[in-house]
């Protein structure tokens, strides 16, 4: 693994009426944003006990290829699609594997 690799870690929480809603627009990002260039992985998890809560684990070639993620079409509409969604802005972190 290149030492250039980025992972991200989003953490995403739903209002609990929003719960189908906003799944429904994380899993609509699933196919495009797998088929970017310098998406190497783009997991969307949903926490078992508690349904309002998403995680997406991601690894990007290099910081590049998650700018160009973050400006792309399918994910400026889920942005704007999710806003009204959420019960907290999301948490975002950017990571480099260690070990």
């Amino acid at each position: 693994m290149s030492e250039s690799t980025v992972h991200v870690v989003a953490h995403i929480i739903a209002k609990p009426d929003t719960v189908t809603a906003l799944r429904a627009v994380l899993e609509a990002l699933l196919p495009p944003t797998r088929q970017e260039a310098g998406c190497r992985q783009y997991l969307l998890l949903q926490n078992r006990e508690h349904p309002t809560d998403f995680t997406v684990v991601e690894q990007w070639a290099d910081a590049t290829a998650i700018d160009r993620h973050l400006q792309s079409a399918h994910v400026q509409q889920a942005l704007a699609q999710a806003a009204a969604l959420l019960a907290a802005p999301p948490d975002i972190q950017r990571y480099e594997l260690i070990g």
